[in-house]
């Protein structure tokens, strides 16, 4: 019966499948993708995420070539990226419906992630964040929409790194290097350095050593006062 059932759906055409997916729960996607070869195939096709870009975000506009600022835009076509950076924004803001999606955040985002996660020493972080303040700045942001939107990719990255070596190390990399005296907005908030101690005192304690503890523990004290006791006691 379950062969039979497989060959049926193995008569659907390409483009009636990708209709049926993309209505589905975009949490699942990954789950689907793992029925069959067929189903893995078509979520790595151009033509998958052009509709799922369509069907989710119709208001999205053409990505130009080009836009002011730093940081580019994705090369052409890439449908996919387009829509993991215009989810990004829907969801870094879902507690505020009012703002509207805007896919240069989800492009800022996806360009801090990747230059984190670069398997060499990644750039020093008030470099990052000038280069994202720059940005926002550039299309035509505030200075103080610009610092927020900052703020709240910082911290929408940071609660959502993997559990990992290559985590902890980033995190007491970002705890270490502090902020070179700059003007407004380009220090980052004391929310973004907040969230980096908590994650090492409660996410990675056990990845300390002593004498790395107490070391990470002074630079604490140094920013913070009082400090929660739950960070205390090695």
């Amino acid at each position: 019966m379950e062969n039979k059932i497989d060959e049926e759906i193995g008569k659907v055409p390409d483009d009636v499948l990708i209709e049926i997916l993309v209505r589905g729960g975009v949490k699942e996607w990954s789950q689907i993708s793992c029925v069959k070869k067929q189903w893995a195939s078509l979520f790595r096709s151009e033509c998958f995420w052009q509709a799922a870009l369509a069907h989710n975000y119709p208001q999205a506009l053409p990505l130009p070539q080009t836009w002011p600022g730093p940081i580019s835009p994705p090369p052409q076509p890439n449908s996919k990226r387009r829509f993991i950076a215009l989810y990004i924004s829907q969801h870094i803001f879902a507690s505020n419906p009012q703002i509207p999606i805007d896919e240069v955040v989800g492009h800022t985002y996806l360009f801090l992630k990747d230059q984190l996660q670069l398997s060499i020493m990644p750039p020093h972080s008030g470099i990052l964040h000038g280069t994202i303040i720059d940005q926002f700045i550039a299309c035509g942001k505030s200075k103080d929409v610009a610092h927020e939107l900052a703020s709240r990719i910082w911290l929408a990255l940071l609660d959502n790194l993997e559990d990992n070596q290559h985590t902890f190390s980033l995190l007491k990399r970002l705890a270490q290097e502090g902020d070179v005296f700059l003007p407004y907005p380009y220090t980052r908030s004391l929310k973004v350095q907040w969230r980096v101690f908590e994650k090492l005192f409660t996410d990675f304690r056990d990845c300390f050593n002593h004498v790395d503890y107490y070391d990470m523990l002074a630079c604490a004290k140094s920013r913070f006062q009082p400090i929660p006791s739950s960070w205390l006691g090695y």
